[in-house]
């Protein structure tokens, strides 16, 4: 896969952005038309080790308010005066994993997810050095942990159900060092994945 350089990722993260509507639509469950949706951003973090690109994820705590337990991106709701998504991914990256803004190399934006919890979150794709030494926030993080992007786009290693009385559908990935992908973050997994056509 030596195509995929930075500017290829780049490339295609910006084709998608010009051919892509403000939001894909997706939802874990159908919004209401007068849900009042939050703005949110996640930083989909690239690192480049062992011949291969691989996707950086936390575990949540149990202690944490949503989703514990659950396999994610570092990122959360944005703060007042915050203008732009990278802004509320990198700070956010910043506060949970100890990933300073200037080490991360911005590369574009996936289309934006909304999600079962009400927020409208804009997926930031940033590539990280590798090794990094991460501070863990261990109120909100339990664990920092990657996957092989390979691993993640071959079409045997998840599934895709379709959910009952809905045109939306799940994806879940099979357990990868223990650990299960699966919804919003799986999600946006796969549009990077079918952005960067491996799938």
């Amino acid at each position: 896969m030596s195509h995929l350089t930075e500017d290829f990722i780049s490339l295609k993260l910006a084709e998608a952005a010009q051919n892509a509507e403000s939001s894909d639509g997706y939802a874990e469950i159908p919004v209401k038309p007068e849900t009042r949706l939050r703005s949110a951003a996640v930083l989909v973090p690239l690192m480049y080790f062992q011949n291969e690109w691989h996707i950086l994820f936390t575990r949540r705590t149990d202690r944490v308010e949503s989703h514990k337990g659950q396999v994610s991106f570092p990122g959360g709701a944005s703060d007042e005066g915050e203008t732009t998504p990278e802004q509320t991914a990198l700070r956010e990256a910043d506060e949970e994993i100890g990933m300073k803004p200037d080490d991360v190399k911005v590369l574009g934006r996936l289309s934006r997810l909304i999600t079962i919890s009400s927020f409208r979150v804009s997926p930031i794709v940033g590539v990280i050095p590798w090794p990094y030494a991460f501070r863990v926030a261990g109120v909100e993080v339990a664990r920092v942990f990657t996957i092989p992007l390979l691993w993640l786009a071959n079409r045997n290693n998840y599934w895709e159900f379709s959910l009952r009385e809905s045109e939306r559908s799940l994806i879940a990935y099979h357990p990868y060092d223990g650990e299960l992908l699966w919804g919003a973050t799986a999600r946006m997994t796969v549009n990077f994945l079918k952005t960067l056509e491996l799938l």
